[in-house]
């Protein structure tokens, strides 16, 4: 379901939230883009996102994060199904690999693997996985936003384009 900027600029907050949150699931991320409408254009609408994820803590960019499923669970609803569709192609032993560097990486970390895994195979993304682990923890949070912000303007971009 498209919708375009103007609607979203004139939507009351009770429609235009959920939409926003189909698209980042940062509570705080949702509540600053409501207060900074209008935006006019797409072009205002994505800039405004990235300055308001950075301007967020590791505390809402974490919530962010939890929003998502495991990479190459299987469980995958709506976006993140067609996000991780490289996944569907993969062996049972590259799953089974996922599913324990998704263990590794929320051990290491505290939060799931978070990767922009559009146009990604599971082979990909079992790489990227593996070479992240040796992040230190500031690294790799600082990775995980960038790959949820990218998330978001894709998201953005099918929602609002």
């Amino acid at each position: 379901m498209a919708v375009s900027v103007a609607e979203l600029d004139r939507m009351p907050e009770s429609r235009a939230a959920p939409l926003l949150s189909s698209c980042c699931g940062s509570t705080a991320w949702v509540t600053r883009m409501l207060q900074r409408r209008p935006f006019g254009t797409f072009e205002a609408l994505a800039t405004t996102s990235e300055i308001v994820w950075q301007e967020l803590s590791p505390a809402d960019w974490m919530e962010a994060f939890s929003h998502h499923p495991r990479i190459g669970a299987g469980d995958a609803p709506g976006w993140s199904a067609e996000e991780q569709s490289g996944v569907s192609l993969a062996t049972d032993t590259v799953r089974a690999d996922l599913a324990e560097i998704n263990r590794q990486y929320e051990e290491r970390f505290g939060y799931i693997y978070i990767v922009c895994a559009t146009g990604k195979s599971a082979v990909e993304l079992l790489a990227l996985a593996r070479a992240r682990l040796a992040n230190p923890p500031g690294v790799e949070l600082a990775i995980a936003a960038m790959e949820q912000q990218s998330i978001t303007r894709l998201r953005l971009e099918k929602l609002f384009r």
